[in-house]
């Protein structure tokens, strides 16, 4: 085995070696006389002195480096218990992040990197003094702080150890449990942690709505409750210690470079209550971290953020945040603090630098990623953007208000977002921020369109009796030529008060003659079709079984080839559905042809023609992808399918975001290109 540098120890038993390793490193805790502390501010490195060896990360995001005689009064700070001194870390629930993360922290993070295969050890003692008071109880994440961490500074930079504490509100015992997060196969989306309860419960233990609590554990820790940690990794081997008084120790061990995840089947039912349900549900690596470098991490990682749970159900709180405000959180309990009496780590002579980390990772909350750089085909189309502008050249191209991008914590998206009411194309009553292909192409020729995305806001405001509100379209097919119609349009729609809308798809007849009198067909693919609508403004049908909640992931491909269109929707959960209509061949070509759901919506208003019997055969077409917002401020009486009736702030797009008068739709992966066979 190779020798090990130890670079502190501050341990009560080891008292008189810390005297000489501390003034060895420059630090002067322990030598301090009472009239030296009264003239000079104690810092955290006159209480722990390690910091040289660790980049601090603080709450609002930003790398404050090495910590020796550094202090932050919000974050970073020395104090006292009436007993001894200890180190803060305060994070709130809403800052600045770092890196890729939704959540705030200030944490130390190892200047150095290392290989599991050696030896390397981190100990620490603590006690947790708050974890935010708001949040939504079936977030797992939510009211939990973590404390110390193994982070892996290449590949995917997954972490193979989180030692976690979790309180919720009103009880006087939180758990301590640590997780293990799985060194994806593949696609890094689909990871997902195995949790570990140490005292108290595990990570699933959440409650069954937003303010129900389970019951409080019996052997917890309570705010302000000492306890130590211990982990050692040897030989690929993690080796975890916890120690409290008046608690039983608890050690575990982990093979951290051969995997027990490599296949679907290995997966552990705790796995499938919390991850599967939002598609994390990948496999490992079998060689889990081996090869890659690892390094420690030890302070207050606040779990709990601002973000809406219907993002991430695991991971985004829905907490207070005060918008940011951080000494408004701080005032009212809605942050993380952790204290610290000693801590010390010893790692491997082997160990390299870390700074290729850092360099990836410091800033990136505050860089741009446009949404080129995560769906690269934006060179095929542009853009017409819910403030009526047109962009022509979308790589390296956002706008904070329409088009962007976000991150949910465990992937990247991009988002289309367009108000009730702003600046509509030509022939449109409804704005929109939505993709037009650039190539166009006729039936015959054909073309595929696909994507995976989520819908994650429809106006919460319009007339039940119009068909059209309270959806957005998603993806179409548009022609080109002629009555410039769409026989292809994909819905979302959901009443306000419902989990769960509809997903459902229009086919627009191509008119014989007056195109005023066009109509759409509609068929349901998950919940009900474009019909269902309410009796009077506020009456709202029932709520779809088989629906789709705001934020559930789903996709669909649109394939046309030799004039066929074949349309395939899929979804975790839900039964995958497919459809094939004839694009060049009509089927409504006689009055008689027309079908009863077009005589209940569309007739009554005077839309009731027929089609051409070529249907759009030989006109050119185009893909059209994002949200097409069909909710409008239109009186209902000029128009009882598309005019909504909803509001609009006179067409102030900042009150119609603030008040949910508004569509936003996220994409992760789309494509388009020729129609296939298959």
């Amino acid at each position: 085995m190779k020798n090990s540098k130890t670079i502190n120890s501050l341990f009560p038993s080891f008292f008189l070696f810390g005297l000489i390793l501390l003034s060895s490193c420059g630090g002067n805790t322990a030598v301090k006389s009472n009239a030296n502390k009264s003239q000079k501010t104690t810092h955290p490195s006159d209480v722990i002195s390690f910091f040289q060896h660790w980049n601090l990360i603080l709450g609002d995001g930003s790398n404050a480096g090495q910590a020796t005689d550094f202090e932050h009064k919000d974050f970073f700070y020395a104090t006292n218990d009436g007993k001894q001194d200890w180190v803060v870390f305060k994070t709130p629930n809403a800052g600045n992040t770092h890196g890729t993360s939704n959540n705030t922290r200030t944490e130390l993070a190892q200047l150095q990197k290392w290989s599991a295969t050696n030896t390397n050890k981190l100990n620490a003692t603590l006690k947790v003094m708050n974890v935010a008071t708001t949040g939504d109880a079936s977030v797992a994440a939510t009211f939990s702080v973590v404390v110390g961490q193994i982070h892996s500074a290449d590949g995917h930079e997954n972490e193979p150890l989180k030692i976690f504490y979790k309180k919720f509100p009103g009880q006087t015992k939180g758990s301590v449990f640590w997780n293990y997060e799985i060194n994806t196969d593949g696609e890094n989306s689909g990871r997902w942690d195995y949790s570990y309860p140490v005292w108290g419960y595990d990570f699933s233990d959440i409650g069954t709505s937003k303010n129900s609590y389970p019951p409080e554990p019996k052997d917890g820790i309570a705010l302000g409750e000492e306890f130590s940690y211990e982990v050692i990794v040897k030989n690929g081997m993690m080796h975890l210690k916890f120690m409290s008084e008046g608690h039983e120790t608890k050690t575990f061990t982990k093979n951290l470079i051969s995997s027990e995840y490599a296949k679907r089947s290995d997966m552990p039912e705790q796995v499938k209550k919390i991850f599967v349900p939002i598609g994390q549900d990948g496999i490992e690596q079998k060689k889990a971290y081996a090869g890659e470098g690892l390094f420690f991490k030890l302070g207050s990682y606040n779990q709990t953020n601002g973000k809406d749970p219907k993002v991430n159900k695991v991971w985004c709180s829905g907490a207070e945040t005060h918008g940011g405000d951080i000494q408004k959180q701080y005032a009212d309990g809605n942050y993380a603090e952790v204290w610290f009496k000693s801590a010390s780590i010893k790692i491997s002579d082997d160990a390299i630098s870390n700074s290729g980390y850092f360099k990836a990772n410091d800033g990136l909350s505050k860089k741009t990623i446009y949404p080129s750089s995560v769906i690269p085909f934006m060179d095929k189309f542009k853009m017409l953007m819910g403030d009526g502008t047109n962009v022509d050249n979308l790589v390296n191209f956002e706008h904070k208000d329409f088009f962007y991008t976000v991150i949910d914590g465990t992937r990247r998206w991009v988002v289309y977002k367009t108000p009730n009411s702003g600046v509509t194309s030509k022939n449109s009553s409804n704005t929109r921020t939505e993709l037009h292909q650039k190539r166009e192409w006729t039936p015959e020729q054909g073309g595929k369109l696909a994507a995976t995305c989520r819908v994650m806001q429809v106006s919460t405001s319009g007339d039940a009796r119009v068909a059209a509100s309270y959806s957005t379209v998603i993806g179409q097919i548009h022609s080109g030529e002629g009555h410039e119609n769409e026989p292809l349009k994909i819905f979302y729609k959901k009443f306000p008060g419902h989990k769960k809308g509809s997903v459902f798809w229009n086919y627009e007849i191509n008119t014989q003659g007056d195109n005023s009198k066009r109509w759409d067909y509609s068929y349901p693919v998950w919940g009900n079709d474009f019909s269902d609508i309410g009796k009077s403004k506020n009456d709202f049908p029932p709520e779809p079984k088989d629906g789709i909640e705001l934020g559930e992931e789903f996709s669909y491909e649109i394939n046309v080839y030799k004039g066929i269109m074949k349309l395939t929707f899929k979804s975790d959960g839900h039964q995958t559905k497919t459809f094939t209509k004839n694009l060049i061949s009509s089927e409504y070509v006689k009055r008689s042809d027309i079908p009863a759901q077009v005589m209940k919506i569309f007739a009554p208003i005077g839309q009731d023609g027929t089609e051409q019997p070529t249907a759009y055969k030989g006109e050119l077409n185009y893909f059209k992808q994002g949200a097409y917002n069909q909710t409008n401020g239109k009186d209902p009486e000029k128009n009882m399918v598309w005019c909504a009736g909803a509001e609009t702030y006179g067409g102030d797009i900042a009150k119609q975001y603030e008040n949910g008068c508004y569509t936003e739709v996220w994409f992760r992966d789309a494509t388009v290109g020729p129609g296939t066979a298959k």
